[in-house]
């Protein structure tokens, strides 16, 4: 990946006026909607992006769709407006922060919502399995210790990618690592004064492969490149909005 190339970029959205706040109000709440669709479909969610919108923008129940499935939309979205607060405050990274990100995502079950297993579990078609349950809380500990090394001695997208795979490979809870996991992969980020990026469902295949490469020996440059990637399209979809705003030139 080419940092050069995004760091370009970020600088060029930074010479720009922002967006006033109603304006950047709708573009973070189109992002939040698709990246809710997206986030969710990754993980089996059978929603489409138009009934994630109906649900999260008019409050209308699909009638022919699980309510489970409506719970989840409705936490993600929530869980997201918990990081934009969060960041504003700059917190740091904790396991308390990852308990309560995950005590949103999974509002629809009250017995493990923010609660670290207690059972071994086994992802299908992975290559690693997840630790025994009293392994959880210490490697969780030693994750969030090693991440501030990481921020210190990489470059963010490749600290973040780190951290998003230790912590998948952790599996620290029994429901709702994917979509906890990229909410603290934005909530980093945004953090780092970049844009928060959306995996897409159409890119699944090529996002669980940085799992397997990186579980294989090769190192987090497959998700790091996928991160920068990724950033660098938010920033010149973020760009295009400005400079095709009523106010805003070359």
């Amino acid at each position: 990946m080419d940092f050069k190339r995004v760091d370009a970029l970020a600088e060029k959205l930074r010479s720009l006026r922002p967006l006033n706040e109603a304006e950047l109000k709708r573009v973070r709440d189109d992002f939040i909607i698709e990246n809710t669709y997206d986030s969710n479909a990754i993980e089996g969610s059978t929603l489409t992006l138009r009934e994630t919108a109906l649900i999260l923008r008019e409050g209308i129940t699909i009638g022919e769709k699980p309510l489970k499935a409506h719970l989840e939309a409705i936490g993600h979205k929530d869980a997201f407006e918990y990081i934009l607060m969060l960041t504003e405050r700059d917190t740091p990274l904790t396991e308390r922060i990852i308990k309560e990100i995950h005590s949103l995502v999974l509002m629809s079950d009250f017995r493990n919502k923010g609660v670290y297993r207690s059972i071994p579990v086994y992802i299908k078609g992975a290559a690693h399995t997840p630790p025994q349950p009293y392994l959880v809380q210490p490697q969780m500990e030693a994750l969030i210790a090693d991440y501030g090394a990481l921020k210190r001695e990489r470059r963010i997208y490749e600290a973040i990618a780190e951290f998003h795979l230790r912590f998948e490979g952790i599996h620290p809870f029994i429901d709702g690592n994917g979509r906890t996991g990229r909410l603290i992969m934005n909530f980093e980020l945004i953090k780092a004064g970049l844009l928060p990026i959306n995996i897409k469902f159409t890119d699944r295949r090529k996002y669980y492969d940085c799992f397997d490469s990186y579980y294989g020996g090769q190192g987090t440059d497959a998700l790091t490149g996928l991160i920068a990637g990724c950033e660098a399209a938010e920033l010149e979809w973020f760009i295009d909005i400005l400079k095709n705003t009523n106010n805003y030139g070359e």
